[in-house]
């Protein structure tokens, strides 16, 4: 194998893309001492730049709840810039779908701590995310809707 056909991922580029942070019931809300009850939601997306370059970006939404108060919401999309070539086409979305994503992750999981930390509220660590799981379960969605109903 050449040195041209060798198989190149770099990254370019790794940048908070939005970043939004929401106190909504300040400063009566840094008197709760009940623990709140966090829901986030996070969702990943992949696409082309031109010839051998691809952007993938991880979007996440974290709300902290104590009752029906909002402790804070979160939103946060961070994105990564990659270089991707010599790579067998078909190879190219579990790349886009595994290999970026676990690149990305801790970035976004790092922009999101110290946004809380800087609110004036404990650390926040995003638990760690199985994007090969993901990717594969996806994977198996699409086929599913892709396969003809075969009822009856």
């Amino acid at each position: 194998m050449t040195d041209a056909q060798q198989p190149v991922f770099n990254i370019e580029k790794l940048y908070v893309k939005d970043l939004s942070l929401e106190v909504p019931n300040a400063p009566a809300i840094y008197l709760e001492r009940e623990a709140p009850q966090i829901d986030v939601n996070m969702s990943t997306e992949s696409r082309a730049l031109g010839e051998d370059m691809y952007h993938t970006s991880i979007t996440v939404t974290v709300t902290a709840k104590i009752g029906d108060k909002t402790m804070f919401l979160v939103e946060c999309t961070q994105g990564g810039v990659f270089r991707i070539q010599n790579v067998p086409q078909d190879q190219i979305p579990m790349v886009l779908g595994i290999g970026c994503p676990n690149i990305v992750f801790p970035y976004l999981r790092e922009a999101v701590s110290d946004v809380v930390i800087r609110a004036g509220f404990p650390p926040l660590l995003l638990n760690p995310v199985n994007f090969e799981a993901l990717f594969h379960q996806q994977q198996q969605a699409q086929q599913q809707q892709a396969a003809p109903e075969q009822t009856h």
